[in-house]
């Protein structure tokens, strides 16, 4: 079971496979097993065994950062994520980027933006699209359209709690126009924005 990967400079922490999107182009669904079937847990690990996983580095201060994400959305198991925040705080100064679907408010029915305030450094939101429409025919979310909605009115709080926050967008599965819609989106929520490469 991989808990924790690298990928050049930074640690990512793989705590769950549940997401409440099932996004029309996620390699986790590519060839039925993913593109990388070792991400696939056999189950959720615990915040025991995601702490000993942890401590078998040598030295986490030798990372550029440490990453929640893996073949799952990390918000579906918060509150066990922010308790590793916790214990990574105390343990390292090096930053803790979230990367999620922003689904964490609805998933839990409570705002969850000021739970990470203190605990997390960098929130990367899979915005995706510049309409509820095509975002609901792209990310197939358990919410509907409602979701598009809701991962705005997380952007919207989280911009208030975490110091960098960056929306995001896949390229090639939307017309460009609509990424610069995006971009301008996130301009007026406070937050930054990239576009991310299609991963074949």
């Amino acid at each position: 079971m991989v808990i924790t990967y690298t990928i050049k400079n930074s640690l990512y922490v793989n705590m769950t496979n549940h997401c409440t999107n099932r996004c029309a182009f996620c390699v986790r669904d590519r060839q039925g097993a993913g593109a990388f079937p070792n991400l696939w847990l056999e189950r959720e690990p615990t915040v025991a065994e995601v702490l000993a996983d942890l401590s078998t580095y040598k030295s986490l201060n030798r990372f550029e950062e440490i990453v929640f994400c893996g073949y799952g959305e990390p918000t579906c198991r918060l509150y066990d994520m922010l308790e590793v925040c916790r214990r990574l705080r105390e343990a390292t100064a090096t930053p803790i980027r979230v990367n999620t679907n922003g689904h964490a408010s609805l998933i839990l029915k409570e705002n969850t933006a000021p739970l990470f305030q203190g605990l997390v450094d960098r929130v990367s939101i899979s915005l995706n699209a510049a309409d509820p429409e095509t975002y609901a025919a792209l990310c197939r979310p358990h919410f509907g359209e409602d979701a598009y909605t809701g991962v705005l009115k997380f952007a919207r709080e989280i911009v208030k709690y975490v110091p960098s926050v960056i929306l995001t967008a896949v390229r090639g599965t939307i017309p460009d126009e609509d990424l610069d819609r995006c971009a301008a989106i996130a301009k007026e929520l406070g937050a930054g924005f990239r576009v991310r490469e299609l991963i074949e």
